[in-house]
Parts: C-alpha cells; sequence; structure tokens
C-alpha cells in the first residue's frame, strides 16, 4: 500500500474572488500561525520523496515544514487561467467564450490557459510516475485544483463532482493506493 499525502498551501494575499492559479502570490500575513498547523499534522510522518509546486506558496511552505529540498514539478501548479490571471471574476469579459466555459468548464480551456478536464491529465500523469517508484510514503505540497484532481484520480468522487469538493487553505489530505 502506498500513501500520498497532498498539501495545500496556506491562505494567500489576494483579494476574494480574484483569479491567480498560476500566478506567484503572496502569502497572508497568518503564514506562520498557518504553517505551523501543518506542521504540527505532517510531524511524525516520514517520506520517501516529497514534491512541490514550484510557485512560491506551495515552496515556502514546503520550506517550513523542513522540506526545503522538495523537488520542484510543474504539472504540481493550480490551474492555468490564462488570460484571466489576476483579474477578479466580475472583471472577465461577457462574451460568447467565458460563457463557453462557465457552462462547460471541465472541457473548455479558458483563453490562454486551460481546462479541468487538461489539469486532471497533467496530475494524473504525475501521479502514474508517482506510483511506478518505489515509495510508501510521499507527501506533495499543492493547491485546490491538484487536491481535487487527486480524489478523482484516487476514485473519490468522479471529474463532474470535483468542483464540488472544497479544500481549505493548510488542508493535509492523505489519499492510498
Amino acid at each position: 500500500m502506498m500513501e500520498i499525502y497532498l498539501v495545500r498551501h496556506t491562505s494567500v494575499s489576494v483579494p476574494r474572488g480574484y483569479v491567480y492559479g498560476h500566478t506567484d502570490v503572496g502569502l497572508s500575513d497568518t503564514f506562520e500561525a498557518e504553517a505551523g498547523e501543518v506542521k504540527k499534522k505532517l510531524a511524525g510522518l516520514a517520506f520517501d520523496n516529497v514534491w512541490c509546486s514550484p510557485l512560491t506558496r506551495c515552496v515556502r511552505l514546503a520550506d517550513y515544514c523542513g522540506y526545503p529540498d522538495a523537488i520542484r514539478d510543474d504539472r504540481l501548479k493550480e490551474l492555468n487561467f490564462g488570460e484571466w490571471e489576476t483579474k477578479s471574476w466580475d472583471e472577465l469579459p461577457d462574451d460568447a467564450r467565458s460563457k463557453e466555459w462557465f457552462e462547460d468548464w471541465m472541457n473548455v480551456s479558458t483563453p490562454g490557459g486551460e481546462s479541468f478536464s487538461g489539469q486532471y491529465q497533467r496530475v494524473a500523469a504525475f501521479l502514474d510516475e508517482v506510483r511506478q517508484g518505489n515509495y510508501w510514503r510521499v507527501c506533495l505540497f499543492t493547491h485546490g485544483g491538484v487536491l481535487r484532481s487527486a480524489c478523482v484520480y484516487a476514485g473519490e468522487c468522479s471529474i463532474e463532482q470535483a468542483i464540488a469538493y472544497s479544500s481549505i487553505y493548510g488542508e493535509v489530505k492523505k489519499l492510498q493506493f
């Protein structure tokens, strides 16, 4: 049996309602307290390997938790919102392209970005690779969309149900294979 621990980054210093998937945003002033809670959740666990998204919000948490050498992997980044990055949801154009994405976010890519299916495919490819390794327990410092994708991959929900999966900042989720 293999265990994969997925750790969502702590809260960010981005106003609520803004799109920031691939954008390297800052962390909130509560980082130390939130990171301390994550570190407690991971205490006593030994990992064969640790990976993280290369975005600062994940790297900084991995460092704080004692994993400064976590392997950076782009496949662990949040959904790429392309041209919508750093815009508020209210600022998005009210056009056919936006309407198409909101009606089928699972299969339709954002302008210059990706769909949830696209994110799922890259996360699944990463998890396939990890599962082929000779690991008993690993840890991934990553994002909410990656946690959603991993839950689909593990069979905890369908890809259609994934949007309803709500992870909280600093969440530690364990999957077993």
